[in-house]
């Protein structure tokens, strides 16, 4: 049967026969944005997963991420390079990480994480090389956050939109490689026409993957100031969770999504505040869309 929503949790257990996990792996490299006074929303303790440590080496973040975050409810996983930027790292040594991991029998693959101006073909082609020679996946996941330059620029983002489907297009003339967008929704400004916008746009490059969330308001970062300040209005759950009913008839059924909304740390989440298990929040997404006979991708 079709899922309303192709997440990436039934795209993988329909494929594997079994659920598919992600394990964030910390490489030490920091974001080189941090120089330039970095994101105004980002703090990296707020999506850093709690087993992680400075300092620990790889297989040690594996052993601990499959007791913490695995838990015996999934075997295979996605190795996730999820902090920082870690296409940032000098080649040789991402490369001798990554194929580290690869060698893990039940990691099924690799997911980079990280910014469309931190994508270099020295990097790409070695790297096509060791998928081909391992025969798992992998995967590209790209910080655009916004189609729009006014918001990157909000943002102090340092890069355009320009750079990012210059790096989407360069990832794909290599087959083996998936790309994926990462966008914000709420971002100060605009309107929720110019969100579903990003979307259309990143969609219309023809990725393979998207993760989709929320703006939320970080302690100790530039955005806090501006919330603190009145100039934010934030997404309660209820009006995001019909923005998402309009957006989601919108986005192309072969897409997999990877997250529709954020869960921060709470000791540093300062709003929005929606008190809400991610399960039953998920539910109610959709329960919503049964009851208004919508999936993804119904509206194209």
């Amino acid at each position: 049967m079709k899922p309303i929503i192709n997440t990436f949790s039934k795209y993988y257990r329909q494929k594997y026969g079994q659920p598919v996990g992600k394990l964030p792996i910390d490489t030490g490299q920091p974001c080189p944005n941090r120089a330039k006074g970095g994101c105004l929303f980002c703090k990296a303790e707020s999506f850093t997963a709690a087993h992680l440590k400075k300092g620990d080496s790889l297989a040690r973040q594996i052993q601990e991420g499959k007791q913490n975050l695995l838990q015996g409810r999934s075997q295979l996983y996605f190795a996730y390079f999820q902090q920082e930027t870690c296409t940032a790292s000098p080649v040789e040594l991402l490369l001798q990480q990554t194929r580290q991991l690869l060698q893990e029998p039940s990691c099924i693959g690799i997911i980079f994480s990280t910014r469309p101006d931190s994508i270099a073909e020295e990097f790409l082609s070695p790297l096509a090389q060791l998928i081909s020679i391992s025969g798992k996946e992998c995967h590209f996941e790209l910080g655009l956050q916004s189609a729009h330059e006014q918001s990157l620029v909000l943002l102090n983002r340092n890069h355009t939109v320009k750079d990012f489907e210059t790096a989407i297009r360069l990832l794909q003339s290599y087959s083996l490689f998936l790309t994926g967008a990462h966008l914000i929704f709420g971002i100060p400004g605009e309107s929720e026409e110019q969100m579903i916008e990003s979307a259309a746009y990143v969609s219309s490059l023809k990725i393979d993957t998207l993760k989709l969330h929320h703006l939320q308001v970080i302690r100790e970062t530039g955005l806090e100031k501006l919330y603190h300040a009145g100039k934010i209005e934030l997404f309660e759950k209820d009006a995001y969770i019909r923005f998402l009913l309009r957006l989601l008839p919108l986005i192309p059924p072969h897409i997999i999504i990877h997250r529709l909304w954020s869960h921060s740390h709470p000791n540093l989440l300062v709003a929005p505040r929606w008190n809400i298990l991610p399960g039953l929040l998920s539910a109610e997404l959709l329960e919503k869309m049964q009851d208004n006979n919508i999936s993804q991708g119904c509206g194209i």
